[in-house]
């Protein structure tokens, strides 16, 4: 049975295979050259007129419509479903690789699951951290998005590049994009929801912690407000619970079971995600110097309880960890800093990244608030770890260069003048300034 193409294709390829004339499709009730009009793509039929056709044709009015059987399509929806899943709470690879198939099955004839399909496997991309594939497909998916708003809606799109280009250190790309994104959620007053959710904690992460007041803050001050910080909740168990559930019944071609039991598991698992989200964006507010230090303590705590409670975040535990040390420093609490940025420390002794490093420079903090005699140990155990710092993870060189930059603002405090220097020409190494480096001292800022 043909399936390409347009209905109207349909229509034309189903009626030569019968080897019938316009004429005989349209019948009493239709004219043959509203059939013609049809089957060049100038008419679309009603409802009711596909259902007269489809009779005619010995099809399914879905096929006609959609160029898809309805078990076919209820497969391909489950097959998103349980792709969707694997993303979420399983192997971004494999959900990447399973969205791709979905591509290829559902073809142009289906182009509403072919776009969501192309949509998953953007996501999967850019949770494998491969940011160039996932920037290409999702500005592809933007163009179609323009061209066809019916199959994909742009914000969500806007918001992803955001967050993508942010991540590929194009800071520049990414806070034009979330300018963007901002604009359409401001016309659409959107606060509340994933959307707005994703949109605050991605303008978040295009913030310095010495950012002034904007627009930008304001909406995610707005976010923060309206949605709190939820009590945290792992339903991690049931999610996999009826996963399993789902794929047990398509096995048993039971596939309407399996698509009710697969929209169940990903209800399950989205207050989660956005608790998760919500914690981040309270984490990134808290080192804002804007927050207050009480505003800042609050966020900071809530955060660690929503990081605390989920196991897969241990990396973002020990980063709360430290941004919630920092602002102990803030208020002056060095002895409770310490013990947080220790426990930091623990946490994060095997992670790649800045992770570690940051917990020896406020510790090295403390200690100097403090007139400890560690500050010295922890702040040559930072430099040892920046110097061993290959890992080609995005956003390493930015950080890194930061990591500098707080090092040797440290050793100035300390008084140690040249390997505050060096510190600083480090920094600007790390952010990609090198042409005219040789035989200059300088202090010159790498912006946080």
């Amino acid at each position: 049975m043909p399936s390409q193409g347009t209905i109207g294709d349909r229509v034309r390829g189903l009626r030569l295979n019968r080897r019938m004339s316009q004429a005989q499709l349209a019948g009493p009730d239709l004219s043959d050259s509203y059939v013609s009009l049809i089957e060049s793509g100038k008419r679309t039929p009603t409802p009711v007129v596909a259902r007269l056709l489809a009779e005619r044709l010995g099809c399914t009015t879905e096929f006609l419509l959609h160029g898809i059987e309805p078990r076919q399509r209820i497969d391909t929806e489950l097959g998103l479903r349980h792709a969707e899943l694997e993303l979420r709470h399983g192997d971004p690879t494999l959900a990447a690789d399973r969205f791709t198939e979905i591509v290829k099955a559902a073809g142009e004839e289906n182009a509403l699951l072919a776009a969501h399909a192309r949509l998953g496997r953007a996501r999967a991309l850019e949770a494998q951290g491969k940011l160039g594939p996932a920037v290409e497909a999702y500005e592809r998916l933007r163009r179609e998005a323009a061209a066809h708003p019916e199959r994909l809606a742009d914000l969500p799109l806007t918001v992803a590049l955001c967050r993508c280009y942010q991540r590929a250190g194009d800071r520049l790309r990414a806070r034009d994009l979330g300018l963007r994104a901002l604009e359409q959620a401001a016309r659409l007053s959107v606060t509340q929801g994933e959307i707005a959710v994703d949109l605050a904690a991605a303008l978040m992460e295009t913030r310095s912690e010495h950012d002034k007041a904007s627009a930008e803050l304001d909406y995610v001050r707005q976010v923060l407000a309206a949605s709190g910080i939820p009590e945290p909740m792992d339903r991690s168990a049931e999610v996999h619970a009826l996963w399993k559930a789902s794929v047990v019944a398509a096995t048993g071609e039971d596939s309407a079971l399996a698509v009710r039991l697969a929209d169940d598991a990903i209800a399950a698992g989205r207050p989660a995600r956005l608790t998760l989200q919500l914690a981040r964006i309270a984490m990134g507010w808290a080192r804002l110097a804007v927050s207050s230090v009480d505003e800042a303590e609050e966020l900071a705590t809530a955060a660690r309880q929503v990081f605390a409670t989920f196991s897969e975040a241990g990396h973002e535990l020990g980063e709360s960890l430290i941004v919630h040390a920092h602002v102990k420093l803030r208020s002056g609490e060095t002895a409770q800093a310490t013990e947080l940025a220790n426990s930091a420390a623990d946490l994060l002794h095997d992670a790649k990244g800045t992770g570690p490093i940051t917990a020896h420079l406020v510790l090295a903090e403390a200690a100097l608030m403090g007139g400890g005699t560690e500050a010295a140990g922890h702040l040559q155990a930072a430099r040892g770890l920046l110097e061993s710092l290959n890992d080609p993870i995005y956003g390493t060189d930015r950080q890194a260069a930061m990591a500098w930059r707080s090092l040797g603002d440290l050793y100035g405090q300390a008084g140690v003048r040249k390997e505050q220097t060096a510190a600083y020409r480090r920094a600007l190494e790390a952010a990609g300034v090198r042409s005219a480096m040789a035989g200059v001292a300088t202090d010159a800022s790498v912006s946080h």
